[in-house]
């Protein structure tokens, strides 16, 4: 599904979309885009409204960060992966799908 044009993309920045009913951060970071579960499996809150470094988000509310590869946690108090979801940049299209296909 489409999400944004990569061009709104601003580095370094969490944009907020929703897929499929899915809360989604996409992220464009050191020349790559990412797309994680926009809820941290800590607190329940907004990753997007926190900081994007070394390919992790932080979390704004406790300090959580989360590797946005991976969606496993690199800092407590989070001990639980978020998902992350595959990112197809087709022109200036992102794509992002929720569901897990091979």
């Amino acid at each position: 599904m489409r999400v944004c044009a990569l061009s709104e993309l601003a580095e370094d920045t969490p944009k907020r979309v929703e897929v499929d009913g899915v809360p989604v951060s996409v992220v464009h970071t050191e020349g790559e885009v990412f797309a994680i579960n926009d809820i941290c499996s800590h607190a329940n809150v907004s990753l997007s409204e926190g900081e994007v470094e070394d390919c992790r988000i932080e979390c704004w509310l406790h300090g959580s960060s989360f590797d946005l590869r991976t969606g496993k946690p690199s800092g407590l108090p989070a001990t639980k992966p978020v998902p992350v979801y595959p990112v197809k940049i087709e022109g200036d299209d992102v794509l992002v799908s929720v569901t897990q296909e091979s």
